[in-house]
């Protein structure tokens, strides 16, 4: 297994722009919670603390696309330094208009310009992967790798911005996460050898690839369904630790499902699949809705971190293969803004998912909660479904898997 991932990390320039952009992905799970800390801490109002998250992450959510398609035009060398520095500015100005009681208005327009320019990272890195290599194995491997890496961000970067708020001050925590997004996304962005090269748009509009919608826009589904799915669980796991009088395991129980799906995405990139990622997809979808069907009759703490571990490991294999079947269809022109609506379908489906849990939590507890990601997963199965493409196979030698 170790030998599938020296594989892709000895090609040239690999292991740098991989490790520097889970650095520079840092801030994704960092800012959001981050923002809520220092305006409550400022306000005293959840609400409000709330409502100026959900204006940055709603902006971010509207104008990855667009972001998308500036990289696959431009380049990442010429945008990602842009808006980043960008993002810098709206995010200092953001916190000291909070720490100076500016007008509540500029706080939402910061968090708004903060949220639009935050860097499309995650997507850049999957377009450099498909960039370097051709070879579907090659690929899911990487794709693997990152699936890994956003784990690793979604566990560290929510422990990191809540410790450094409340021991040293309400804003260290996205005062961190502006210098390392800043300095992770330069280092990326100046990585030009393995940056793929720029797609100028032609006075023939015409000649521009097409996406294929046929594909895209139910793969689109199945991202924005994964992203309530996240969302609710996420929610109704507080509320099930708080309901068993153990607030404080709510954290752990959530590290369990993270620590299973990042075992998966580790054992799921050491495969050779024979399944093209259609396929995997319609089965990896099944077994997340079928995998949190159990969690609203779980009436034990240890017994819900054991099942919320094993239903972890549908959830990397389903992320892998979602963005290893936008890299089949996509035309490698327009890579990139194909990877960011995936991305923003996860990242606009969460805030829903939550918000639908927590209005179930207040009337009927948190097992009833846990409907709302089963719901997500039976939407997102169909969404699946839908998905018609010819298939990749890929079988290796030393190891293979139906």
């Amino acid at each position: 297994m170790l030998s599938t991932y020296r594989r892709i990390l000895s090609k040239p320039g690999s292991a740098l722009f991989s490790a520097t952009g889970l650095v520079a992905r840092l801030p994704i799970s960092m800012v959001g919670l981050g923002i809520v800390l220092l305006v409550e801490d400022a306000s005293g109002s959840y609400g409000v603390a709330g409502a100026v998250s959900a204006a940055h992450l709603l902006a971010n959510a509207l104008f990855a696309v667009l972001q998308g398609k500036l990289v696959d035009r431009l380049g990442q060398s010429h945008v990602l330094p842009v808006v980043v520095s960008v993002w810098g500015v709206a995010l200092a100005l953001l916190m000291w208009s909070v720490e100076s009681d500016w007008p509540a208005g500029l706080t939402y327009a910061f968090a708004v310009l903060a949220g639009a320019a935050l860097p499309s990272v995650g997507s850049c890195v999957r377009a450099r992967w498909s960039y370097v290599t051709r070879d579907p194995q090659e690929l899911q491997t990487a794709f693997a790798l990152e699936a890994v890496a956003d784990e690793a961000v979604f566990i560290v970067g929510p422990i990191l911005v809540t410790v450094l708020a409340t021991a040293i001050h309400p804003a260290a925590g996205l005062t961190t996460a502006l210098v390392v997004g800043v300095v992770g996304t330069y280092a990326f962005a100046a990585q030009r050898r393995t940056e793929p090269p720029p797609h100028l748009p032609t006075a023939d509009r015409s000649a521009r690839p097409r996406m294929p919608w046929r594909v895209l826009a139910p793969l689109s589904v199945v991202s924005t369904m994964l992203g309530l799915l996240f969302g609710a669980a996420e929610v109704a796991t507080v509320a099930f630790a708080e309901e068993q009088g153990a607030k404080a395991y709510a954290g752990a129980l959530l590290a369990l499902w993270a620590a299973g799906s990042l075992i998966a995405g580790v054992l799921s990139g050491a495969v050779a699949w024979r399944r093209g990622p259609a396929y995997r997809l319609r089965w990896g979808t099944l077994a997340m809705t079928l995998a949190m069907a159990p969690l609203t009759f779980i009436d034990s703490l240890v017994v819900m971190g054991a099942v919320l571990f094993v239903a972890g490991f549908a959830v990397a294999p389903t992320l892998i293969s979602t963005m290893s079947l936008c890299e089949q269809v996509v035309p490698a022109s327009r890579i990139t803004e194909g990877m960011a609506l995936l991305q923003t379908g996860l990242v606009a489906g969460v805030a829903p998912g939550a918000a639908l849990a927590g209005v179930l939590i207040d009337s009927r507890g948190a097992a009833a909660a846990y409907l709302v990601p089963v719901v997500g997963g039976v939407l997102a199965v169909l969404a699946a479904q839908a998905i018609r493409t010819s298939e990749r196979t890929t079988v290796s030698p030393v190891m293979s898997h139906d």
